[in-house]
């Protein structure tokens, strides 16, 4: 069953039972494009921005307190998750979002016409752009329902975020006095403990959450009241201030007027500073993985300092084989934010004169990266950190046989003489300890006082007086001596 709906364009059929109307009908025939619809925050938002809208102009006297109320109960529907089916319309579609305004409008206006007594399309009881859309515009609608159902999705990704800080955080403590090599440009370097490095990374997520919730706060200056260009035009002078009253008190969110509602309309900027801290965050998983899978490397031929937990099976050919799978799905959830901030950027610097036309895919990249990061977040956290070891033995096996030890040697013997120490120790394959004790350069009490890897792990000052009796023995003399006649055959 159909019935015919008429615009300034022409005649169309649609559903008879579908709420929404002519304009939503061509949008949907028009844009079917990726399969992708609204995401139910953003729908919501929507619902709420008409709902306030039409008690705000129910308050100034312009709009029927019936109608509004009418109004009113279709919007508290749509919040409530009704009618999900009515919103068909794909994500990439005409610019500013006209037609995922018009489809709330002609949802709302047909539902109020039956809580009215009327049958759908009967817009000269409720109107989806005289009465539903009363001052309002796409321009200043879609923007503020995007900055909207951001701030409604982001709490749980701060979450999220906070849960893994706290289980990195606990995983410091745990290893606090864990030693393992530590390394730069991939090489060995100095000493230090793995609950140094589980700290550092519970304090990168720490400042990437503090990152979002300062970009947040732009995003609860909202735009609307500007209608087409930010002027405001078609608008009560205290429509403003009664609407963002009535967000606040639907949303319990700290909303502000615009200071600017001309630059909002524009100005995509909020959503843009959002994203690069997504981006950022996105920037430091990566790295953190990358971490961990690296000292998961192995299990025999790798560095082996870490086991990450066993998820699932890693090879359809190589029996026994477990991979980093939740490292490498995170990875490419960050990558997707990656490319979904360049597109958001892109998006944002490409608007015309007093109108961005391209929230549509602002809206829809900012909120699946959201979602995909919190998801990810707690992913790593449930499947990987909680249940991540630490092979201790094998990080300190690593370290007596590594070279990084010598680094603590320069205050007692000198760069250039730790230096030669170093090669003959690579060359003769034997641990620092052995090349010093073999050339009786210090007693075997001193050396185990300056090589305590416990004191390398935080700022120590050396021992002057030790120091300046080792620089002055006659056995460092003679591997010096050694050391010159050496380079002087070569």
């Amino acid at each position: 069953m159909k019935r015919t709906e008429r615009d300034a364009i022409g005649e169309l059929d649609v559903d008879s039972d579908a709420y929404y109307g002519i304009f939503t009908e061509r949008a949907r025939r028009n844009f079917q494009i990726s399969g992708i619809k609204a995401r139910p925050a953003f729908i919501r938002a929507l619902a709420i921005i008409k709902k306030s809208a039409a008690r705000a102009n129910m308050q100034l006297g312009l709009l029927d307190r019936g109608m509004a109320a009418a109004i009113m109960e279709s919007a508290d529907e749509i919040i409530g998750g009704r009618h999900s089916g009515q919103f068909p319309l794909d994500v990439f579609q005409a610019g500013a979002g006209t037609p995922f305004n018009m489809n709330m409008n002609e949802v709302m206006a047909n539902l109020a016409i039956e809580k009215l007594g009327g049958k759908k399309g009967q817009y000269g009881i409720v109107h989806p752009n005289n009465h539903v859309n009363m001052a309002q515009s796409s321009n200043d609608v879609i923007p503020t329902a995007a900055r909207l159902a951001v701030l409604f999705e982001i709490d749980a990704l701060i979450a999220e975020l906070r849960l893994l800080e706290k289980e990195f955080g606990a995983k410091a403590e745990q290893h606090k006095r864990t030693l393992k090599v530590g390394r730069t440009h991939l090489q060995d370097a100095v000493p230090m403990t793995f609950g140094q490095v589980f700290s550092s990374y519970s304090s990168s997520i720490g400042k990437c959450t503090g990152r979002l919730q300062q970009a947040k706060g732009e995003l609860q200056e909202l735009g609307i009241g500007g209608t087409a260009v930010g002027t405001g035009i078609n608008t009560h002078p205290k429509f403003k201030s009664l609407i963002i009253g009535e967000l606040k008190k639907e949303t319990g969110l700290d909303l502000r007027i615009a200071q600017d509602t001309i630059e909002t309309t524009w100005s995509h900027s909020a959503f843009l500073n959002f994203s690069s801290s997504l981006r950022t965050l996105s920037a430091e998983l990566i790295k953190i993985c990358d971490d961990l899978m690296l000292l998961n490397s192995g299990p025999k031929a790798g560095i082996g300092e870490l086991t990450l937990p066993e998820v699932e099976p890693g090879s359809s050919i190589m029996p026994g084989k477990v991979n980093p799978s939740i490292t490498e799905c995170l990875k490419m959830i960050c990558f997707q934010v990656i490319g979904n901030d360049l597109a958001i950027m892109e998006s944002s610097k490409a608007g015309n004169l007093e109108l961005n036309v391209n929230t549509p895919l602002i809206m829809h990249d900012l909120l699946w990266s959201i979602g995909m990061l919190a998801n990810g977040a707690r992913m790593l956290r449930e499947c990987c950190i909680e249940g991540i070891a630490v092979n201790k033995e094998r990080a300190e096996s690593l370290l007596e046989s590594s070279l990084v030890l010598g680094t603590a040697l320069n205050p007692y013997f000198g760069y250039e003489i730790v230096a030669e120490i170093v090669k003959i120790s690579l060359q003769q394959n034997k641990p620092l300890r052995e090349v010093i004790v073999e050339n009786r350069l210090v007693s075997d009490n001193d050396l185990g006082r300056i090589l305590d890897s416990r004191q390398m792990v935080s700022p120590n000052e050396s021992d002057r007086e030790l120091a300046a009796r080792i620089k002055s023995s006659e056995s460092l003399q003679r591997f010096r001596e050694l050391v010159m006649q050496t380079r002087n055959k070569v």
